[in-house]
């Protein structure tokens, strides 16, 4: 009884520090829609998002030759697969919908990937969800549903967006969260860095077959310093530095709980782009953000209680 108990004290350090590195992750993300925005409104999507994750990849590379512990072929193949998925095929509906939507849109769409998570966890037996937890999901997934619609009714508005474009983010959604859900057996036994470096190197192939053409045709030469900027973080701050706080909630939190705590993102992403893109929020985004947020405060457990 005494063992458990030291174990679960040892423990809650160890949850805290992930919560707080998801929560930063969310603050990373939620600035990363805005950025990307305003990046893909200069530079073509395929162009922009080739070179970015490609700088990301690189720079991952790096960090696992350096600190990582090379896996063995099989597991290597298996992970850089599952970045086509997610980090490849994922940022290609997710770049192109946020050319069509607006990004505090984007961001309140990309809430469904927690009740998604959930479902294809739960397919797998790799998640258990509470009625608690299913009660958050279910306001998430009610808040996006919100977006959804009020975009719908609102058609395309001076500030942009269409319904094709939200659709476009959520296509990307169930990318992430079929890609996350099984991400999750790798994680146990991959060292960390080459996780995150070969999914990367694997989303970087596939936008590089995508956009090279893009690539080659776009006028570098005339590109305004802003869009490189917007590059550098989107690459380095949204798909470098996020990416491994996110794969630290993953380990510590599981991919659901992380998911819900990235749902901090769209009101974030919402005053982000109010404040720098002016898209005034509308009432339909500002109560489906406080939903989204609802469901994740909903579904926090005590971190006794995390795996």
């Amino acid at each position: 009884m005494t063992r458990d108990v030291s174990r679960d004290a040892a423990s809650r350090p160890n949850v805290l520090l992930a919560e707080v590195a998801v929560i930063g992750m969310a603050l990373i993300w939620g600035v990363n829609f805005s950025v990307i925005k305003y990046g893909t409104n200069l530079v073509p999507a395929l162009a922009y998002n080739g070179v970015r994750v490609t700088l990301a990849a690189l720079s991952l590379i790096v960090i696992a030759l350096i600190w990582g512990t090379r896996p063995g072929r099989r597991d290597a193949l298996a992970v850089f697969a599952l970045g086509m998925l997610g980090n490849g095929i994922y940022q290609l509906f997710f770049a192109e919908g946020i050319t069509r939507t607006r990004a505090g849109e984007a961001a309140l769409v990309v809430g469904a990937s927690p009740a998604l998570m959930a479902l294809f966890g739960r397919m797998r037996g790799v998640e258990r969800v509470t009625s608690r937890g299913a009660l958050g999901i279910g306001l998430s997934m009610f808040g996006v549903s919100l977006v959804v619609l009020g975009r719908a009714a609102a058609g395309t508005g001076p500030q942009g967006g269409t319904l094709l474009g939200t659709m476009l983010v959520l296509c990307g959604s169930v990318c992430w969260a079929i890609y996350t859900v099984l991400l999750v057996p790798y994680t146990q036994r991959v060292s960390s860095w080459y996780v995150i470096a070969l999914s990367m190197a694997g989303g970087a192939t596939v936008l590089l077959a995508v956009g090279a053409r893009a690539i080659v045709a776009h006028d570098w030469g005339a590109t305004p310093s802003g869009a490189y900027l917007s590059m550098v973080y989107a690459g380095l701050g949204g798909l470098v530095i996020a990416y491994i706080l996110w794969y630290r909630g993953v380990k510590v939190l599981g991919p659901t709980r992380t998911a819900l705590y990235a749902n901090l993102q769209p009101f974030i992403a919402l005053v982000v782009a109010w404040m720098t893109l002016g898209e005034t929020p509308r009432l339909w985004q500002i109560i489906g953000a406080a939903t989204i947020v609802g469901g994740v405060l909903l579904t926090r457990v005590p971190a006794s209680e995390a795996p």
